[in-house]
């Protein structure tokens, strides 16, 4: 047990871990409107500083790009209270290691596993803008240069996404002073998830532990 003191709970965990603090706070009602209510209670939300933003935009200057657009494809295994969220993460792993293989064969596998309306049409989604996803999706698609089925599975809050990209067409940089709302929406959300991962860290420190 030694080692695995601070290993990272998993999403299932972490849940059990928020409603326990729900419950312990008198907090009642359905599960995902409790948890939302516990966040918004407990972890205030803080502005990115300036400083800050200058100096992401700078080091990440090309993600704020005007008219960039990709052509792609995505299989969505999508959240749904039946199914834990560990276990739907391995079922999208599984697919996600079928389309890395067999990329042939990414329009079948959508077909047959995309909770997406666009399982219809092999999981196209057309040519998109970053403005056309949500924003977890869009540094997947649009930071770097790779086509094919992405490496990396996805994640958002409609579940977890297999990638594929057959197309890039460049934008033209945006500068600072138009980048800056995006800047910050990139940076509040980085700053919500630290916040999150500390959050449940001392609760489980202090004993808050998933029954």
């Amino acid at each position: 047990m030694q080692g695995n003191e601070h290993a990272k709970p998993g999403l299932e965990e972490v849940r059990r871990i928020l409603l326990a603090r729900a419950s312990q706070l008198g907090l009642k009602g359905e599960e995902d409107a409790v948890i939302e209510r516990l966040l918004e209670s407990e972890i205030p939300e803080t502005e990115p500083a300036e400083q800050d933003c200058r100096r992401y935009y700078e080091q990440n200057a090309r993600r704020f790009a005007a008219g960039a657009l990709v052509e792609a494809s995505h299989i969505l295994l999508a959240v749904t209270p039946r199914v834990p969220p560990d276990r739907l993460r391995a079922k999208a792993a599984e697919v996600h290691a079928q389309a890395s293989r067999e990329p042939s064969r990414f329009a079948e596998l959508a077909r047959q596993s995309s909770n997406c309306p666009s399982a219809q049409v092999g999981g196209s989604l057309g040519q998109i803008g970053r403005g056309d996803v949500v924003p977890e999706l869009a540094p997947a698609l649009f930071d770097g240069e790779r086509l094919g089925v992405l490496p990396q599975l996805a994640s958002s809050r409609f579940g977890f996404h297999v990638l594929l990209v057959e197309r890039r067409i460049a934008g033209r940089t945006l500068p600072y002073e138009e980048a800056r709302p995006q800047v910050e929406a990139v940076l509040a959300q980085l700053g919500a998830e630290r916040a999150l991962g500390a959050y449940v860290r001392s609760l489980a420190a202090r004993g808050l532990n998933p029954a």
